[in-house]
Formats: structure tokens, C-alpha cells, sequence
């Protein structure tokens, strides 16, 4: 069955990557909710603009919570998964969200550093300021961040990981008393109505791994969030 692809924002393509704007609430991969994840709604785009007779290869490069939007890069050669694989996993790729929370943060910019472990009873990924005996096998975690802009008591915090652990910028932001608005994951009062976080991968900025060209891919912030559209103008 054809697969709706009208909605797919596509950022960047070449040979072998391709870069979309995942909306938020949209899985990365399948999982146990059968729900048609982001990876089938892309290869039904390269199936028809390439007119690819067969099974089309995409190669999961990363991935983004369910919850955040923003851009997500692709693999469409084995060359370019393997490449861009090891340069997330040696930190040659920088990263830059934009996260809103209600809490202005304090210091207004700086360096947050943790040991982050996951709580697999709760489900939930926690912090601590240095291993223990409790938690051998918690990694450290560093971001950077600034504020960049306030609206109506919304705080738009720009964020720059410098490690790439699961929900590091979720867990660190809260742990300073900035959780991101909508995460009740992570210590928000209550959900947003469509179940999304205000938090979004704004750019990536990379060398190619095979064209060896600087890249830098921008996505903008969900049109249909009336929190994010209160920066519009200003930011995007």
C-alpha cells in the first residue's frame, strides 16, 4: 500500500544521504506499537522521485525521541551509513536543538555536565554529578547552552551536546530547573494536547563522508505549535 507522502519535508538529498524535518510524535524506527514509522515514509519518497523498481535501502544514521521534530539524517548507500555512523560516534557532527521551557535558566548560558544512567523500572534516563557504586555504568554527559529569546514567559534555549546520550538534553535541562515544556517525562506539569516536547534538532553541520564538502542542514520549528510560532519572525 502507497504510503502518504505530501507532508514529508525534505531538507537536504544527495546520493547518499538524505535529510527530513520529522515532525514531532513520529517514530524514527518501528517499534512495538506498529505505528508506520519516519524510515517508511522516506523510502517511499525515493521509490517515486528516483522511480526505483525494487526494496530501497536507507540506513538508520541516528535517531530523535518520538516526541521531538526536527532534522534527521538518512543513509541511502551502505558507504554513506557506515561513514556517517562513525562521525556521530566520534562526535564530528555538531548538533544545535532549540528547547522552550518556562523556567528561565540560570546561569543564562553556560556548560552542563552529568553522569547520566537509565532507571529501567521507571523507564526514564537519570542524573547524577559522578559514578558510583550504585551506577558503574553511567556515562558522562556535556552540553552547552544560552538562552537566545523570551516571549510571554517562554524561554527558547539553544542547546549544543557535546556527547549524544539518550535524552541527555531531556534530562540535563531539568535537572537545572528548565524542563522543556510538554516533557511530563521529566518533571513538565502536563502534557501538550498533540503529546509532543518543545524540543527540536534546529541544525547538524558535518563534512560530508564521501563528497568531503561542509554541510550544514537546517530544519525549522513545527508550523502548527503555537508555542514555537511565538518566536517565528525573530529566530526562523
Amino acid at each position: 500500500m502507497a504510503l502518504d507522502i505530501r507532508g514529508l519535508k525534505v531538507i537536504y538529498e544527495d546520493n547518499h544521504l538524505i535529510a527530513v524535518n520529522k515532525p514531532a510524535r513520529v517514530l524514527v524506527h518501528g517499534d512495538a506499537t506498529g505505528d508506520i514509522p519516519l524510515t517508511e515514509y522516506v523510502k517511499q519518497y525515493i521509490k517515486i522521485r528516483y522511480k526505483k523498481p525494487g526494496d530501497v535501502f536507507l540506513g538508520v544514521v541516528h535517531r530523535l525521541d518520538r516526541p521531538v521534530s526536527g532534522a534527521i539524517i538518512f543513509a541511502r548507500t551502505s558507504k554513506g551509513l557506515t561513514r556517517m555512523q562513525k562521525m556521530f560516534a566520534d562526535r564530528e557532527v555538531q548538533k544545535t536543538y532549540w528547547a522552550i521551557s518556562k523556567q528561565r535558566p540560570e546561569p543564562l548560558s553556560g556548560e552542563l555536565q552529568h553522569y547520566l544512567y537509565k532507571d529501567t523500572k521507571k523507564n526514564r534516563v537519570k542524573a547524577i554529578d559522578k559514578p558510583s557504586r550504585r551506577n558503574p555504568d553511567a556515562k558522562k554527559s556535556n552540553l552547552t547552552y544560552q538562552m537566545i529569546g523570551e516571549v510571554s514567559g517562554n524561554h527558547l534555549i539553544e542547546v549544543n551536546p557535546i556527547t549524544g546520550r539518550p535524552h541527555q538534553i531531556r534530562v540535563q535541562l531539568s535537572e537545572m530547573g528548565c524542563t522543556i515544556v510538554g516533557d511530563v517525562k521529566y518533571g513538565f506539569p502536563h502534557k501538550q494536547w498533540k503529546g509532543n516536547i518543545n524540543l527540536h534538532c534546529r541544525s547538524m553541520s558535518f563534512i560530508h563522508p564521501v563528497k568531503r564538502e561542509p554541510v550544514t542542514i537546517k530544519a525549522t520549528p513545527p508550523s502548527n505549535d503555537q508555542i514555537w510560532q511565538m518566536f517565528a519572525g525573530s529566530f526562523f
